[in-house]
């Protein structure tokens, strides 16, 4: 076989896969949708394909089912916020800025993408069980801790952090401050009779979340 002849046949195998990955990408985009505004139960794969404008059968193609597909959008939202914590590059940067970094990041990033917390809403509803088959998450979700364990022992070592911080609660504690009152910020208006999502709330909430995550591990 001649180059030329491989180089011909190379162009459009290349180009097939290319049309595969937009076509995969477009359809996770609509499913993340689709499952944000609807949950896993109320999903339909009729309305995904029509958000993709694509051919239902394709969906099925690549994903097999829906709940392999919701599996498929909660691994690529986890890769998302993962990927968008990495390029904050915190190892470059103080261990109490770092972490301070890491809160508002987290708060932002909340912010701006509800669906993330609507997914999570719904992957819990159904017991978290589409992640224990998914290696993609947990691999992900090693770097995170690795990350911040070692802005942790940077600031020990420093005598700015006292010792004894798992990584894995600071970070839950982290998301969990924001995620109950971004989730739950209807309800906690209602009751306490005051608009929890004015700009001037967010920032005293980002502001208040700041603050006890450092009080906890800073030295007294």
């Amino acid at each position: 076989m001649t180059r030329a002849t491989r180089s011909g046949s190379a162009a459009p195998h290349d180009e097939r896969l290319r049309d595969a990955g937009r076509s995969q990408a477009t359809i996770l985009a609509a499913a993340r949708d689709e499952f944000a505004e609807h949950g896993l139960g109320g999903a339909r794969m009729e309305r995904i394909a029509t958000r993709a404008a694509l051919n239902k059968r394709l969906i099925y193609y690549y994903f097999e089912d829906k709940e392999r597909l919701f599996q498929a959008v909660l691994e690529q939202s986890y890769r998302d916020i993962r990927t968008a914590e990495q390029a904050l590059h915190l190892e470059a940067l103080p261990p109490a800025d770092a972490l301070r970094r890491l809160v508002e990041f987290t708060w932002g990033y909340y912010l701006a993408h509800p669906e993330f917390l609507t997914l999570l809403n719904s992957a819990n509803l159904h017991k978290g069980r589409h992640l224990p088959e998914s290696r993609t998450a947990s691999e992900l979700t090693s770097p995170l801790v690795e990350m911040l364990a070692q802005i942790l022992e940077r600031g020990r070592r420093g005598g700015q952090f006292r010792g004894g911080v798992d990584p894995v609660q600071l970070y839950i504690s982290i998301a969990g401050l924001a995620y109950f009152y971004l989730s739950n910020n209807h309800t906690l208006s209602t009751i306490f009779g005051r608009d929890l999502m004015t700009p001037k709330a967010r920032q005293e909430r980002l502001s208040h979340i700041a603050d006890v995550i450092l009080g906890y591990v800073l030295r007294g």
